[in-house]
């Protein structure tokens, strides 16, 4: 192997890695403002996977016409510059995003996202340009033409396992989106300095301003929020989520990704939230009477955020048992920070929910589940195999409460719930949760009827929160019909019937 050679195969892995790393810095960078909806994810890898074809083909041809390291070497220090150039570029473009939705704007949300996608189009299509080039460089004679192509796509493929990894697991939750685009950027600079100083020296110092710039913008820039907010006290970026954690009168709310839906919120000085919390209280209520508070023994949370639920529980029930179940380290870290999450009783475990459920060997009055990454709940905490392991860790008397989305006409998620609950217990009802996106479902493992609420409201006389909290819920009880969707594991279409629930909400205006 010829040392020049060498080079271009270190110039393919790194072109490989931050080939995938952008695609995934790409999300982080979406993710405040468009959250994670699989819709975002599936225009960024499309767009992505069009923009690398793009370069291959055009790589290829360039390579043919210039087939010298140099011209290699330039096209790698424009890809890495304009990378670096890319966080800064979309802020003004995602700040309009933020107001898209707050006004459901559809074709501002949808200019916005789709302008910002267009900015990554010039820099990874140059990135696609890199592995014909290398292969049309490192080619000694075509007898050898399927070796080397198979050697350069290996070692780029290497690079983009890499690359599959840092992003999220390392340099988001470290350092920031901004600075993983100004790292890969340089990196890529670096190699591509390397490459020239190599091959043409005189062209060298025609490139020498671009780390500059980038280093430059990042240094101007370096401390500016991500997403700036009226009343935004912490912001934070971890693996799962963009976390901010927002104060208005005295309340801490904790809000993630997009910022479109509240997870916790913290009054020092009072329980009642007006959100759909409240209700997971008054679930068991929902059996026969005369069903008394002092029967609830023990609480499983699956989705735990910072804490809400959890508070209200030991306030009013007292220090029972509660396996908190939240797959962020860094809410959690919120949670006890920003929001008094450090009840004693409170067992906090860091995981999926349905993975730490299946591996309790504990049996639970209520389990809850309110594990949004809006606008979903994810698939496989909705289907009917969830469902029988949720029913195997419940009491002989215990109740099951689901967090469920709709829009003012549109309940078909909370239909399909209904429908899937169904075919694991016996009864479920619905809550309306008053001005808001949400209902609560409560099914029980024993035959129940709605107007149990009613008749278990006399044993919640003189509590001043679950007596007024069961009385508005028995207000707001909404007759459901089961639909004819079923989640199961094999086919949950609840992203599907989300999409589309979305969708129609935000084209109707409303």
């Amino acid at each position: 192997m010829r040392k020049r050679d060498t080079y271009l195969y270190v110039t393919a892995f790194a072109g490989g890695m931050v080939s995938l790393a952008v695609e995934l810095a790409a999300s982080s960078l979406l993710r405040p403002h468009f959250g994670t909806a699989n819709l975002v994810w599936a225009a960024i890898i499309g767009l992505i996977l069009l923009y690398l074809t793009t370069g291959y083909f055009l790589g290829g041809r360039w390579a043919d016409r210039s087939p010298h390291p140099a011209a290699l070497y330039q096209i790698v220090a424009w890809a890495a510059f304009l990378i670096g150039l890319v966080p800064f570029a979309a802020h003004p473009v995602l700040s309009l995003a933020s107001l898209g939705f707050a006004n459901f704007d559809a074709a501002m949300l949808g200019g916005s996202f789709i302008a910002v996608l267009i900015l990554f189009s010039v820099p990874v299509t140059l990135l696609g340009c890199i592995s014909p080039f290398i292969i049309r460089l490192a080619m000694e004679d075509v007898g050898s033409a399927g070796q080397t192509a198979g050697r350069v796509y290996a070692i780029s493929t290497a690079g983009s396992f890499l690359g599959a990894f840092l992003p999220d697991l390392v340099l988001v939750p470290t350092i920031g989106t901004r600075n993983t685009f100004v790292l890969l950027s340089l990196l890529l600079l670096t190699v591509a300095l390397v490459g020239l100083a190599r091959s043409e020296p005189r062209r060298l110092a025609l490139y020498l301003w671009m780390p500059a710039v980038i280093a430059l913008l990042a240094l101007l820039l370096r401390g500016q929020p991500v997403k700036a907010a009226e009343g935004a006290i912490y912001e934070a970026e971890s693996p799962y989520n963009y976390i901010q954690v927002m104060e208005k009168e005295g309340c801490r709310y904790l809000l993630l990704n997009e910022g479109q839906g509240i997870h916790s919120v913290y009054c020092p000085d009072q329980l009642h939230t007006a959100g759909p919390w409240d209700y997971f209280l008054i679930a068991p209520y929902f059996n026969s009477p005369s069903y008394t508070p002092d029967q609830v023994e023990s609480v499983a949370l699956i989705g735990l955020a910072a804490g809400t639920i959890a508070r209200q529980y030991t306030a009013v029930y007292g220090p029972l048992p509660i396996d908190g179940v939240e797959i962020d380290p860094a809410v959690v870290r919120v949670g006890r920070e920003y929001f008094a999450m450090d009840e004693p009783n409170l067992n906090v475990i860091v995981g999926d929910g349905r993975y730490a459920l299946a591996h309790s060997d504990r049996r639970y009055t209520i389990v809850g589940v309110d594990a949004y990454r809006l606008p979903y709940i994810p698939p496989h905490l909705t289907t009917v195999e969830f469902f029988r392991q949720v029913r195997d860790h419940l009491t002989a008397d215990g109740v099951v409460a689901v967090n469920v989305g709709h829009t003012p006409e549109d309940y078909r998620l909370v239909e399909a719930m209904v429908a899937t609950l169904l075919q694991v217990f016996p009864s479920a009802h619905v809550i309306d949760v008053p001005n808001s996106f949400n209902a609560v479902v409560v099914a029980t493992v024993q035959p129940s009827e709605a107007g149990n609420l009613l008749l278990n409201l006399p044993n919640l006389e003189g509590d001043e929160f679950l007596y007024p909290t069961a009385l508005q819920a028995a207000a707001n009880l909404r007759p459901t019909q089961p639909g004819k969707v079923i989640f199961t594991d094999d086919r949950a279409a609840i992203e599907w019937m989300t999409n589309a629930l979305v969708f129609d909400f935000i084209l109707q205006g409303e």
